[in-house]
């Protein structure tokens, strides 16, 4: 076990240099984004295929993450090629959380099965670890997740009440946040696993692979409480759902609590057998709903209280810019939060607050997205016209070259312009797989970079689907 545990760590000898990494990311990235977002980084721990590094709030960390992480990675292997993700810990200097997050990984590498957090070994998906930042406490509540929210405390501190506990709601509405925090407050007193549906569906394949389903069996239903999010994603994969049905029913019996998560209720999830959705449906089933005005503003109004904080009174986002942003962007908690970024990145790089005026310039594709409530339908209907194809070809199995640039575009636009899923995205378009949406997407970024033409074309597109027009804004 010694042996194992000094494996799983560079020594001190061979570390990255991180100052030199730091001189590379500002060089890449810019001076304003590494002073602003970069500077502040600590190395914590490097193990053999990923970095731990500490940021000192959940705010900065979902920045970094969402525009400069791919970036960061790819600087960080230029140092180590070995490193294939990058973990992240909130640095709490009063009660130094880092080094205790640390201490847990290394506990967990010396004895992974009496943890009691369970993860898959050696899987190199392993960014779903519970967050300690994301508890019941700092979930703000409203009534479109109050009911949600009662009910996850109520898991919480009485298991097997409610068997299972199925949450559901659109993207970037908090689901992930609330099994989180039920894990969190179970971890201590009971065994709980956290994963995504992608995540329990790579660990069956790998497991069939390597011959490996006895342990596979016993990692799922070894556990007290097993918290599953995105359940939507399993669609379709006859030989896992019949293995989760079997693995939901051994849990069940023996007292275990289990949490599911979905973009949608049982009764509207495809592809899923009807059993595994008659038994989600037995439980208890809660929608969290769209937030109301008030509770996007007591959100706006805490994420802008923090950045005040933090950056010591450098940010002033005044109360009529949060009161504008909670009226007029409505689609997601998420994308609330998004909205708020945008303006402190404007602010930080231009060393000033925005006018109301300069914000709406600032939110222009968000506030006209709301407005015109863009669908997957009506972008079909724009690309369609404008390549003048029918919008049957468009959706048929055929693969044409006048048919597939076409096509390939109009699931780039759904997947820019709309918050649908991939899978959804994939429904809309004939029920093609997910996976076909992230190559058409990445086929149209790469050939905007090399095509003026296809990029004059994507832009016009755009600009007609959100403003109806012809020309860039």
């Amino acid at each position: 076990m010694k042996n194992n545990l000094q494996n799983s760590s560079i020594s001190i000898e061979k570390k990255i240099d991180w100052k030199a990494v730091q001189s590379t990311m500002k060089e890449k990235l810019g001076q304003d984004i590494f002073e602003s977002w970069l500077k502040k980084i600590e190395l914590i721990e490097e193990f053999n295929n990923y970095v731990l590094i500490s940021v000192s709030t959940r705010f900065i960390r979902d920045w970094i993450t969402s525009r400069y992480l791919d970036q960061i990675l790819q600087i960080i292997k230029e140092y180590r090629k070995n490193i294939i993700r990058i973990e992240f810990v909130i640095e709490d200097k009063n009660n130094k959380q880092s080094k205790s997050f640390k201490n847990d990984l290394e506990k967990n590498n010396e004895n992974f099965i009496k943890d009691n957090v369970s993860f898959i070994k050696d899987s190199f998906l392993q960014y779903n670890r519970i967050d300690p930042n994301k508890n019941f406490d700092n979930f703000i509540t409203g009534p479109s997740n109050k009911l949600a929210f009662e009910a996850s405390k109520k898991v919480s501190q009485d298991v097997s009440h409610y068997n299972p506990l199925y949450l559901y709601g659109g993207v970037g509405m908090g689901k992930t946040h609330l099994l989180n925090s039920i894990g969190l407050s179970l971890k201590e007193k009971n065994k709980v696993l956290f994963i995504s549906a992608e995540r329990f569906m790579y660990q069956f394949v790998k497991s069939i692979k390597s011959n490996e389903m006895v342990k596979f069996k016993e990692y799922f239903r070894n556990t007290d409480i097993l918290l599953i999010d995105d359940i939507q994603f399993m669609n379709g994969k006859e030989a896992m759902q019949e293995e989760f049905f079997h693995t939901f029913n051994a849990l069940i019996e023996k007292g275990s609590q289990i949490i599911v998560s979905a973009d949608r209720p049982p009764n509207k999830l495809t592809r899923i057998q009807e059993r595994i959705k008659s038994r989600f449906s037995g439980g208890l089933v809660v929608d969290i709903q769209n937030p109301d005005y008030e509770l996007r503003y007591k959100i706006i109004k805490s994420k802008t209280d923090e950045l005040e904080l933090f950056y010591s009174n450098q940010i002033n986002i005044n109360k009529e810019i949060q009161e504008f942003i909670s009226n007029e962007i409505r689609t997601s908690i998420r994308e609330l939060v998004g909205a708020l970024n945008r303006i402190v990145s404007f602010s930080r790089i231009y060393n000033k607050v925005p006018s109301l005026s300069e914000v709406r310039v600032i939110l222009k594709d968000l506030l006209n997205f709301s407005e015109n409530k863009v669908t997957i339908d009506f972008i079909q209907t724009v690309v369609c016209k404008f390549f003048k194809i029918s919008k049957n070809e468009m959706l048929s199995p055929r693969r044409s070259r006048y048919l597939v640039r076409p096509r390939q575009a109009a699931i780039y636009l759904s997947k820019m312009l709309t918050s649908k899923s991939l899978p959804e995205i994939g429904r809309a378009f004939s029920n093609r797989d997910h996976t076909t949406v992230i190559h058409s997407v990445k086929i149209i970024d790469k050939l905007r970079k090399e095509d003026n033409e296809l990029n004059i074309n994507i832009d016009s597109l755009k600009n007609k689907i959100l403003y109806n027009q012809e020309n860039e804004i």
